[in-house]
């Protein structure tokens, strides 16, 4: 069987819950929850207190706290296992490209990268009324996007990217232009992509793989499975060059993203 059969299939090997399991969920869903929220409640006051300190302070306090939030999903026996390439250094600036499977994937970036200081592009609708999120979307140096306004998103996104090369920061977009929901990789939108790289022409270029984070929303947390287990790489950087197409770039990025999620569940199937 090849690989891409594997990635195909993959829910279908899937097996139901069994009751007691599915009653452990719920049972370590319940301190999850409340530590989740608790931490979310800290993290919007602590961002706003290190606000008057300037943007470096809110950087800083944003990974302390997205680091937290990882912590917060240990009752439910949430594990992460972390791949990093050893070419990819701290306290250097990256474009990470990046699948999407859960709002997790955000704090895994930030709280494993945390001397990169990495910065999203968002849409609105998260910039209002989530704790935490919401307020650091806004005052932490990340870019906003209205999806529908064309052209706008694309400045928005120049403007970032020249943004995050002068401040020697991270920037992290998901082309995909949204999460997967079953953990299936989707087609990847170029454009942002392309425009990212064009406006920090510095910057070189992790190819970052997700997965296992879908499970967690896959109840929409209630409840959330016991033992999720979450994969990330960070793969080698690919080196900027004169005369590199950025499309080229964007093919070969989901062409490693794909491959890791085929490896990865190759070896839990075996």
């Amino acid at each position: 069987m090849r690989a891409s059969d594997y990635h195909c299939r993959m829910e279908e090997a899937d097996k139901p819950r069994g009751f007691w399991l599915v009653v452990w969920d719920w049972i370590t869903t319940i301190p999850t929850l409340l530590s989740f929220g608790v931490v979310f409640a800290v993290a919007d006051v602590t961002l706003r207190v290190a606000r008057l300190f300037g943007e470096h302070s809110v950087e800083v306090a944003a990974g302390v706290m997205q680091r937290v939030l990882i912590w917060a999903f240990f009752p439910s026996g949430v594990r992460v296992k972390i791949e990093r390439d050893p070419e990819v250094r701290s306290d250097h600036p990256y474009i990470l490209v990046s699948n999407h499977q859960s709002f997790f994937d955000v704090p895994i970036i930030g709280g494993v990268l945390f001397s990169n200081f990495p910065k999203y592009i968002a849409k609105k609708e998260l910039s209002k009324w989530i704790p935490f999120v919401s307020y650091n979307l806004r005052r932490g140096g990340n870019a906003i996007i209205d999806r529908s306004a064309g052209r706008d998103a694309v400045r928005v996104i120049r403007e970032f990217g020249k943004h995050c090369q002068e401040r020697g920061v991270s920037a992290v977009i998901f082309p995909e232009g949204s999460r997967s929901r079953d953990g299936h990789l989707k087609e990847f939108k170029p454009v942002g992509v392309v425009q990212l790289m064009k406006a920090a022409p510095d910057m070189d270029v992790v190819p970052t793989t997700i997965d296992g984070s879908w499970h967690l929303l896959a109840n929409k947390m209630f409840p959330i499975p016991f033992g999720t287990r979450v994969r990330v790489s960070f793969g080698r950087p690919i080196l900027r060059e004169a005369g590199q197409q950025a499309e080229e770039v964007v093919v070969e990025v989901r062409e490693i993203i794909a491959a890791n999620l085929d490896r990865w569940r190759i070896e839990a199937a075996t």
